[in-house]
């Protein structure tokens, strides 16, 4: 019985994944994940979905009372975040303003309404100081959490078509965003964290500079993430 595939909806394993329905679609399409498609559902061993989420940095947490319970206690992942949000490429525009709309528009989970929220507090927080971070990143957020907006955190990668003038500490263009939308200050400064402990690393940041697809750099986040929770629990 331990090896029978299960047969579910993909709205429910989107939802046991806490990852957007979208998302799932597209990484299925992509082979990317181990569950195929069968009529309008979906297949899938739940062992390898489960082997499959750790190794990705994802917990999968079937839906129900007791789960949805378990589910809120646990904090978010900087790589569930990051799915959540997608990976882009290509992004353009030639001005601050047009980029951070170009990015707003990428997160299509959010209604036009809290795009247009989230794109007016992107400028109100660039306009008290650039959050070009430096050596090529910034790390736009709305300087208030977006409550009641979105139902988990999420970090929206944007690798721009042009390199941009973004006001960074050390001047240089921008070539990547990281767009971090939060529902807590809490759940902010935990992935900021995180974030910046990537970051922080030389190796981390030419890789960025590959321009990596969306699997290989969750990939290499994850494997940051692992050894920043182990190092948390050695402490």
């Amino acid at each position: 019985m331990a090896d029978a595939f299960l047969n579910w909806p993909m709205e429910q394993i989107a939802k046991a994944l806490d990852l957007p329905t979208a998302t799932v679609d597209r990484w299925i399409r992509q082979g990317r994940i181990p569950v195929r498609r069968k009529g309008l559902n979906c297949m899938f061993n739940r062992a390898a979905l489960e082997k499959w989420a750790a190794a990705h940095g994802l917990h999968f947490t079937p839906p129900g009372p007791a789960a949805d319970q378990t589910k809120t206690e646990i904090p978010a992942t900087l790589v569930a975040a990051m799915g959540q949000g997608g990976v882009h490429h290509g992004i353009k525009g030639n001005s601050v303003d047009q980029i951070l709309r170009s990015a707003v528009e990428c997160l299509a989970f959010l209604k036009p309404e809290a795009q247009m929220e989230l794109h007016k507090g992107l400028l109100e927080r660039e306009s008290l100081a650039s959050t070009g971070i430096g050596r090529g990143v910034a790390v736009p957020h709305p300087r208030a959490p977006l409550t009641g907006v979105i139902t988990s955190p999420t970090i929206t990668t944007c690798f721009l078509q042009t390199p941009l003038a973004y006001g960074a500490v050390d001047e240089k263009p921008v070539f990547v965003l990281f767009v971090l939308v939060s529902k807590t200050i809490q759940e902010h400064l935990r992935l900021l964290s995180r974030l910046s402990y990537c970051l922080r690393n030389d190796e981390f940041n030419r890789f960025l500079k590959t321009v990596p697809a969306a699997e290989a750099l969750l990939g290499r986040v994850g494997e940051f993430e692992r050894q920043l929770d182990l190092g948390e629990h050695e402490h």
